[in-house]
């Protein structure tokens, strides 16, 4: 049996992967591992922290729509909090290499200090809740069954 993209699962799962992955990041703070995305997302849009906050859940969002559109249906791991969790990795990776060592230049640094977020602590925490997000998306996004004729 084949199944049909769902909108209302992957925002669903957007939304609840992007929850719990922040309620992480701000366990990290036990740590002394700062990783507040909204906070960091608002300092590159104006400094607003309701625009970091809007910006990191539309992230979430359109990140699991994403998943529901392409990398599921790609994928055949099983069981589906699995396939989430290596879905995640995929942005973690362009978090990584792209996201955080432009956010770098911009302010005035160069790629490289912001490169795996310049520090092997921070990319491996990041990596932790992308795996947690991505894992949550999994679980909570199944597409509708849908019966295929002859």
């Amino acid at each position: 049996m084949k199944s049909q993209f769902s909108f209302t699962k992957a925002i669903a799962a957007g939304i609840t992967g992007t929850i719990i992955m922040t309620l992480f990041t701000y366990m990290g703070g036990m740590m002394n591992i700062k990783m507040n995305i909204p906070e960091m997302l608002a300092g590159v849009f104006g400094g607003k922290l309701f625009i970091g906050w809007i910006m990191h859940f539309m992230i979430g969002t359109v990140l699991a729509l994403n998943y529901g559109l392409v990398f599921y249906s790609k994928s055949d791991i099983n069981p589906f909090w699995l396939r989430g969790a290596v879905f995640g990795i995929i942005p973690w990776f362009m978090a990584q290499v792209v996201v955080m060592p432009m956010m770098s230049m911009m302010n005035g640094m160069t790629y490289s200090s912001g490169l795996f977020s310049g520090s092997i602590m921070l990319a491996a925490a990041s990596l932790v809740g992308h795996l947690i997000y991505g894992a949550v998306v999994g679980a909570i996004y199944k597409p509708e069954p849908r019966l295929v004729t002859a």
